[in-house]
């Protein structure tokens, strides 16, 4: 009870801020809020990681300890200003899609051993969709989130957010940041942004790395967002995944 009171205090918060938050294309929701990676304790594993474990969800670190994890809702370095995922700090999908990840990973080493898959989202509760829905609600941002009442591939472990990092842990320059609300994070008009000048043709050629090793492993990308992949249609996920509530 503690927690959900915490919550909605930071919610009003928010929603407070964003008022007087820069319209700029692409910048954050919220201004002015201190992006510290706050996370719950995870000494031990929480109850909301025993429900996604539950369901049959796997833990991406254990699979492929390569994977570098930078779960960005698990702290409030992300769009909102607002930590999303309560007691969850570990990122899971659903064994199909972590079996085309840890191809992809492999491909990718087998490429290049000095670069590693990040990952910045997997499976999302639905009740952290609502959250996060909540939050853009009204705003110019709320087409760039699912409506919680119609479920997503993140709902049932089978999609993943994600860039290519060195053995540094820095992120290749892919030309926006994860989560950007702007015409040049979508894929379809890469070479006529380096004609405007809007991207350089490293960025894209990082993009491109990307999309190839996570085609290559049987992933879908979509053409608004670089960093998202799709493992299957939402019809199979919904017919061989659990919703993840």
């Amino acid at each position: 009870m503690k927690g959900m009171m915490r919550f909605v205090l930071i919610l009003m918060s928010v929603c407070t801020l964003s008022c007087s938050s820069t319209s700029q294309e692409g910048k954050k929701l919220v201004s002015g809020i201190n992006p510290e990676l706050i996370k719950f304790n995870y000494s031990q594993v929480s109850s909301t990681e025993k429900y996604l474990r539950s369901l049959g969800l796997v833990d991406i670190a254990k699979h492929d300890s390569s994977i570098v994890i930078d779960l960005k809702y698990a702290t409030s370095d992300n769009f909102t200003g607002v930590i999303l995922y309560i007691e969850i700090g570990n990122a899971y999908l659903h064994p199909l899609a972590m079996e085309k990840l840890c191809k992809a990973s492999q491909i990718l080493n087998n490429e290049n051993s000095e670069l590693r898959l990040l990952i910045y989202d997997a499976a999302r509760p639905l009740s952290a969709q609502k959250r996060m829905f909540e939050v853009v609600q009204g705003t110019k941002y709320q087409a760039y989130v699912a409506n919680p009442s119609r479920t997503g591939l993140h709902n049932y472990g089978m999609a993943v957010d994600l860039t290519i990092c060195d053995e540094n842990r820095v992120p290749l320059d892919m030309g926006t940041p994860f989560d950007y609300f702007g015409k040049t994070a979508g894929i379809n008009d890469e070479d006529l942004f380096v004609s405007q000048g809007l991207l350089t043709r490293e960025q894209v050629n990082n993009r491109r790395l990307l999309r190839r090793v996570m085609q290559e492993s049987g992933f879908i990308a979509i053409r608004g967002e670089w960093w998202h992949f799709n493992a299957c249609s939402l019809s199979e996920a919904q017919r061989i995944a659990k919703l993840i509530e």
